[in-house]
């Protein structure tokens, strides 16, 4: 087999298990081990993302308009 080939299938398979991660995280009562919750935030025009992994919580925001003005001191 290439390495052409294999590396396709590997980034095939990789792009499957992700898929089905993201679907399970998403679709998961709020009290599961795993859990992903994606939150839109109107104010800033931007996201929420909490993923929560049995005791790990990891949280990402981001927005499109910053919320920490320059100082121009």
């Amino acid at each position: 087999m290439q390495l052409r080939t294999r590396l396709a299938h590997t980034l095939v398979a990789a792009l499957i298990a992700f898929t089905a991660l993201v679907t399970v995280g998403l679709t998961a009562p709020a009290d599961a081990a795993f859990t992903i919750a994606i939150r839109p935030v109107f104010a800033t025009l931007g996201v929420d993302v909490d993923v929560k992994l049995g005791g790990m919580h990891l949280h990402f925001a981001w927005s499109a308009i910053p919320t920490d003005v320059p100082s121009t001191k």
